[in-house]
């Protein structure tokens, strides 16, 4: 179940009394016992996690940590050890700046995201682990888009927050965690107080997810694959090491930002969101999934097992995906899901659920 934050301070404040500063879940929450009465200041009592680190003087280091990886670039399991800060490209062909496809309020995430005013997604060039039925294929494989400085990134980002959006939504984030986290530090300086969701592939490095600890409020990580031959077989170059680099790292953003935390309308605070995609024939290994969740992680996850897997890109030269997932694949992941006990399944899924159950 998600926790609202309303919820998640009353108990606080029973176990440790008024005036208490907590970290909660990787964000910060100032005096809010005090405040209980009052509860339309619950959500501007909350600040993002970027900023108690900005206020603790270490998250200049920590962009200075990751440019330092760029010069012999190890920030994802590819590790090409390429000095992209001297212009060389490694696997993901990515530039030493951010290169940005496209940017905007994004009313198709998860609700918790989207809200009344949308989810503010920035879509990342480039990808490291390039998916044979990527969906985003011309940008993700081709490198569509434009380069921009750290400067440019963070105006992005606070133009997001001024049009309303509920959260800056870093798409294909790991191969520019710099820029991110250099990007985030000048909009902080200028204002901006959303939180940061990092919406990755699931393929990282952990030791690059510790460096996101109190920074990142939001992981919503893939998790595509439970199976190291099928994650070999369906991507363009062999990533068999994927389901044991998204397991670890995955459990290294559990341990960080804990079960998804909402404010009173419903809106994502902070708290790891993970997406399942059903493919045909059980090719992604959903059983394997829900079982590892439950196991894990906690019940009270917040899991969205998608049904809208589709053909594309290079997906009709492989047989066993050539086609569309049948209702009774996603009636089936879904019943494995349940029946594992997880109680904090996407409102759209279970909705899908209950349309093909009647249907």
């Amino acid at each position: 179940m998600t926790i609202k934050s309303k919820d998640f301070i009353k108990s606080v404040c029973l176990a440790g009394g008024a005036g208490l500063l907590l970290i909660a879940g990787g964000s910060l929450l100032l005096e809010a016992c005090a405040s209980l009465e009052e509860e339309e200041n619950i959500s501007a009592l909350w600040q993002p996690a970027y900023a108690l680190l900005e206020a603790k003087g270490n998250l200049a280091r920590r962009v200075e940590q990751a440019y330092a990886i760029m010069e012999c670039c190890e920030l994802c399991p590819r590790r090409c050890r390429v000095n992209r800060l001297a212009g060389q490209k490694g696997f993901c062909q990515a530039p030493k700046n951010a290169k940005v496809y496209s940017y905007s309020p994004h009313f198709g995430e998860e609700l918790p995201l989207v809200g009344q005013n949308g989810s503010g997604t920035i879509f990342f060039s480039n990808c490291n682990l390039r998916c044979v039925f990527c969906q985003n294929w011309p940008i993700a494989h081709e490198g569509r888009g434009r380069e921009i400085s750290d400067e440019d990134l963070a105006e992005m980002m606070l133009d997001l927050e001024r049009k309303g959006c509920h959260n800056i939504n870093l798409v294909t984030p790991t191969h520019v965690l710099p820029n991110i986290l250099s990007a985030a530090r000048i909009a902080l300086k200028k204002g901006l107080r959303l939180p940061l969701c990092y919406n990755t592939s699931g393929y990282e490095r952990i030791e690059m997810i510790k460096l996101l600890d109190g920074i990142a409020d939001i992981y919503l990580p893939d998790l595509k694959f439970m199976d190291g031959d099928d994650a070999e077989r369906y991507n363009l170059a062999a990533a068999y090491d994927y389901p044991q680099m998204a397991r670890e790292s995955i459990i290294e953003m559990h341990r960080q930002v804990g079960d998804l935390i909402t404010d009173d309308n419903g809106i994502a605070l902070s708290g790891l969101m993970i997406r399942h995609l059903v493919m045909p024939n059980r090719v992604a290994g959903t059983e394997k999934f829900v079982k590892w969740v439950a196991e894990y992680l906690s019940t009270g996850t917040y899991v969205n097992i998608m049904p809208q897997y589709r053909v594309e890109y290079l997906a009709f030269e492989y047989e066993e995906i050539a086609r569309a997932i049948y209702s009774e694949e996603f009636v089936e992941a879904m019943d494995w899901a349940l029946e594992r006990g997880l109680t904090n399944l996407d409102e759209r899924s279970l909705a899908q659920l209950s349309y093909f159950v009647k249907s």
